[in-house]
């Protein structure tokens, strides 16, 4: 899951957790040490009321692991108390305890942009264990849905449980696009998009503006961005975490994105992600269609209510014909720390935990009744709960949907330096657009060679930071 949005912010400057993105790694082992005495503080509490800790960082998680693992205490088994901290807390006392060697809990819960601080030195300085060999010895690594594993591998070692895979779809208002007798299935791509939903972009009060827009996208949107640029087969990092921003699908996807948000072809339109004014704006419909990862669903149940039985799903447009149509975004992870797990003994106590709480058929029907998210666990896919049908999907299955896609979810990276990379990227389409407006130039060859330019700038921005941790390979090249 995706924490109710806490991978979301839509601010292309903003950071997250003990340390920003550009700071030297040995500048961040002495922030990370320096955050010791109150990990010391935070934690001795935790293991004197509890044989076993865990942490997690999302209130709905909790309140669904809550009565699990009671039962679990009640059967005789090792005792586990469970904790809800915030995102940056975890983030702050998990380093403090990898860097420093102080208590932490003895099972985290994590979301993958603090998970990737962990991947940032040696392999074998990694702060969770090597789960690797013992997937293999359980048959897990071909159980679970390959893309879930990604977020979680480095340097070719898996380091988490999955807890998910999100596939995104698009929502859209059914009731507004069913009305115009349009029929969503004659989209296939981007192109087909935005000219077939093109006439619902009204301009009833001739005011020279359209009252609707059809997609909630801006170049200042992180999330969404990296979503599409993972769809269209481009992103960050190749799989041996090299960067390649500055890659030609990219720049066709900077291009594209940029036509949507301006000029006179513009079909896009902010509605924050998140927020009290976003949920207005897309109740009052001004935008049509926002993207759906499986966790989405259920925030918009609670935040938007009043579009139940108006939405339904459709698959992600694709860049090309046959092309990918979904993506991913966001991610959870359950890791053992070393420092738990010291012994043979330790280690299978805390690893019979993780097992039963993620992968077990009680746990897929928790999921997606309380959340909405599909397991990437293969084996329950057929399970008759993703056929039942949604009310505020007008009905649809939404888990079989979802299901149905979750093979072909993008693979991503592990690289703590995917955040850092995120931002240029956002940087290099926020001055892609704002030069267009300025130029009014809007030919896709001129702004895909312009967003080539911007890119390789970007590119180097990341090698240059890459090229200072001694410790990776494949930085600048």
């Amino acid at each position: 899951m995706n924490a109710m949005g806490l991978e979301g912010g839509q601010s292309r400057v903003g950071r997250s957790g003990l340390w920003p993105d550009w700071l030297p790694v040995g500048v961040a082992i002495m922030a990370g040490l320096a955050a010791v005495s109150s990990a010391l503080v935070a934690a001795r509490p935790a293991q004197a009321s509890a044989e076993k800790v865990m942490w997690t960082f999302a209130r709905p998680h909790f309140l669904m692991y809550e009565p699990r693992i009671k039962e679990w205490n009640a059967s005789g088994r090792t005792r586990f108390e469970l904790r809800l901290l915030s995102l940056p807390a975890i983030e702050r006392r998990m380093m403090a305890s990898f860097l420093g060697d102080v208590p932490s809990a003895d099972v985290i819960e994590t979301e993958r942009r603090p998970a990737s601080r962990a991947f940032g030195g040696p392999v074998e300085a990694v702060g969770f264990v090597d789960l690797t060999d013992r997937l293999k010895k359980d048959g897990l690594l071909e159980a679970i849905n390959t893309p879930s594993f990604s977020p979680w591998t480095s340097r070719g070692h898996v380091f988490g449980l999955p807890h998910d895979v999100h596939p995104v779809m698009l929502g859209y208002r059914a009731d507004i696009v069913e009305a115009a007798g349009i029929d969503v299935s004659k989209i296939e791509t981007w192109d087909d998009f935005a000219r077939v939903m093109r006439p619902l972009m009204v301009d009833a009060d001739h005011d020279g503006q359209p009252d609707r827009f059809l997609l909630n996208m801006w170049e200042t949107n992180q999330d969404h961005l990296e979503l599409l640029l993972l769809q269209a087969g481009g992103g960050f990092f190749d799989e041996h975490d090299r960067p390649i921003l500055d890659n030609p699908t990219n720049a066709h996807v900077l291009a594209t994105v940029t036509t949507w948000v301006a000029g006179p072809a513009r079909i896009a339109a902010d509605a924050p992600n998140f927020s009290a004014v976003g949920n207005k704006l897309k109740a009052d419909g001004y935008v049509l269609s926002s993207f759906f990862p499986d966790w989405m669903g259920d925030i918009w149940k609670h935040e938007i209510p009043s579009l139940s039985g108006k939405m339904k799903l459709m698959p992600l447009p694709a860049w090309e014909k046959g092309g990918r149509r979904t993506s991913v975004w966001g991610g959870t992870m359950l890791g053992i720390p070393k420092a738990a797990a010291r012994t043979p003994e330790e280690f299978e106590k805390l690893w019979g935990f993780c097992k039963e709480l993620y992968i077990s058929d009680t746990f897929t029907r928790d999921l997606y009744r309380v959340g909405g998210i599909v397991t990437p666990v293969k084996k329950y896919w057929n399970d008759p709960i993703f056929d039942e049908p949604n009310t505020y999907f007008s009905a649809q299955p939404a888990g079989r949907l979802y299901i149905q896609l979750a093979p072909q979810v993008p693979l991503r990276n592990s690289t703590p330096y995917n955040t850092f990379a995120m931002y240029r990227t956002v940087d290099a389409l926020v001055r892609l657009a704002e030069e267009a407006r300025a130029t009014n130039r809007y030919d896709m060859p001129t702004l895909t060679k312009r967003a080539a330019e911007l890119l390789k700038d970007a590119q180097r921005q990341v090698e240059a930071q890459m090229s200072r941790n001694v410790f990776l390979t494949g930085g600048a090249s």
